[in-house]
Formats: structure tokens, C-alpha cells, sequence
């Protein structure tokens, strides 16, 4: 609620929407690599290192801790990159690197609007 819950609101669909269709990219990656992707729910949020807020945040808050989660995400993919990058593995280093640069500008944008 309040007055920036419209440009939150249309901010954060569209990076959900990227991440929705990311994730279907990523299944079909690790799949190719001959394994099989996380699909039951509980497997999902244990491999999380997201956590959500004990409380119902302000908007403020909410924007921030998005923004860190970005953050943090661009920073494991980073850490990928480095893995895969002697691996001989340049489909996935490449995928890693276009998410990397998804959450990066994700959390750019949401500490933009979160100074305003």
C-alpha cells in the first residue's frame, strides 16, 4: 500500500515473470546435464537461502529486502561462473552469467526506486 505501490507492483511483476520463465530455462539446463531438477516444494525451499521477514514489512522494507535477495543471488551465480568456468561448460557459464546480470539490474532498480 501507499504511494509507490504501483510502481512497486509493476517493478516486481516483471521480474517475477523473468524468474518464472528462468526457472523453466534452468530445470531444462540441469536436465541436459543429466540430472533431475527440484520439483516437490519442500525440496525447493530447503535448497533456499532466501528467507522470508517474520513480520509483514513496510513497503521500504519490502523493496529492500528484494533488492538484497538480488543481491545475493547475483553473488551465488557468480560463484558458479568461477565453478563451471575450468569445467568446460560454456552453455552453462553463459546462462549464469545472463541471470547474474538479471539480478544485479533487479536489485539496481529496486535500491533506485527505494531512494526515491
Amino acid at each position: 500500500t501507499g504511494p509507490a505501490f504501483y510502481s512497486i507492483h509493476k517493478l516486481t511483476e516483471g521480474q517475477y515473470e523473468n524468474m518464472f520463465a528462468a526457472a523453466d530455462e534452468l530445470a531444462e539446463r540441469i536436465r541436459a546435464l543429466g540430472q533431475l531438477a527440484p520439483m516437490r516444494m519442500d525440496d525447493i525451499l530447503k535448497r533456499s537461502r532466501i528467507e522470508d521477514p517474520e513480520k509483514t514489512p513496510t513497503a521500504q522494507e519490502m523493496v529492500e529486502d528484494l533488492a538484497n535477495d538480488h543481491e545475493m543471488l547475483a553473488h551465488r551465480l557468480h560463484a558458479l561462473i568461477e565453478l563451471v568456468g575450468g569445467r568446460k561448460d560454456p552453455v552453462t557459464e553463459d546462462l549464469a552469467t545472463a541471470r547474474s546480470a538479471f539480478h544485479e539490474q533487479a536489485a539496481w532498480m529496486l535500491r533506485s526506486l527505494a531512494a526515491s
